[in-house]
């Protein structure tokens, strides 16, 4: 099988895992960045280019689409579907899981429990919002915030409106979000593939931090799931259509909640604390899928 990676930076340790796993069970795989793909749009004819050359024969392609490229990132890829190749993931679905307001949305339209969240038109409308959403602290984010950059804890509407203001002022916007503070500076995340949780780690924010990110130094441990996590982990990448999905939940009193799905999640954090190879997993399932 001959396969393909998106990836800007072939260096990266998620990159790398695929590689290795692929190569061991005998594929052909290289790594394109996407940034330096073209796309021509014809009458039954779509096409893409590598730099100056045209794309090759692949069996199969999985996009690794960093926030900062999403857009052409989900051209690319949807190039690639009108071509008739398999992609882990799909346009639609990228798009869907990226956009933090829009997922959520989503979701909560199929009856999934999220963090009560809103958006404000302007300056002018942000208190109200505010007051819509808490009367404690709140987290503002961007709507494409990852690794926990563009997320901050505001200790009261005042401050919140501040940060709300701030963003708008460099044409960013950002949503309003319920602190969950039963979460302690937690968060599960479960790992998803064709279907199946692969993986679970329950990540801690560092003291004095709420962002569990591993990035931002939190710690990490495996986790077992229980049967409401596990359902809703798999109900939300179903909904959005995902083969595979990194699914954040928050532990509340009121029961697990949906942070945020990643469409592209990295593999460092949860190859390291689960010892599961699931780079191996992933290309396994894309095995079955040319097999079909």
């Amino acid at each position: 099988m001959k396969l393909l990676i998106l990836s800007r930076n072939a260096g990266l340790y998620s990159t790398q895992s695929l590689i290795k796993a692929a190569q061991q069970r005998g594929h052909d795989v290289q790594v394109y960045d996407h940034l330096m793909c073209n796309i021509i749009v014809e009458k039954s004819k779509p096409a893409l280019m590598i730099g100056q050359d045209y794309f090759g024969h692949f069996d199969a392609v999985i996009p690794r689409i960093g926030a900062s490229a999403t857009s052409y990132g989900a051209a690319i890829v949807r190039q690639l579907e009108a071509m008739g190749i398999f992609v882990t993931v799909g346009a639609d679905a990228l798009l869907k899981a990226r956009d933090k307001l829009h997922c959520l949305q989503i979701l909560s339209a199929h009856g999934i429990d999220v963090p009560k969240t809103g958006i404000s038109a302007g300056d002018t409308c942000a208190p109200m919002v505010y007051d819509q959403i808490t009367k404690d602290r709140a987290v503002v984010k961007l709507l494409a915030s990852t690794q926990g950059l563009g997320v901050m804890l505001a200790q009261s509407k005042s401050q919140a409106v501040s940060i709300v203001e701030g963003f708008h002022r460099v044409g960013h916007d950002v949503i309003i979000q319920e602190f969950i503070a039963d979460a302690k500076g937690s968060d599960i995340r479960a790992f998803v593939v064709d279907g199946e949780i692969v993986g679970s780690m329950i990540r801690q924010a560092q003291p004095g931090e709420f962002r569990s990110n591993i990035h931002r130094g939190a710690s990490s441990v495996k986790v077992k799931l229980s049967t409401a996590e596990r359902d809703l982990a798999l109900k939300a990448t179903s909904i959005l259509g995902l083969h595979i999905a990194g699914v954040d939940i928050l532990r509340s009193k009121r029961g697990p909640l949906i942070l945020e799905v990643n469409a592209s999640p990295g593999l460092e954090g949860i190859e390291g604390t689960t010892g599961v190879n699931i780079s191996d997993i992933i290309i396994r399932f894309i095995e079955k899928r040319i097999a079909k």
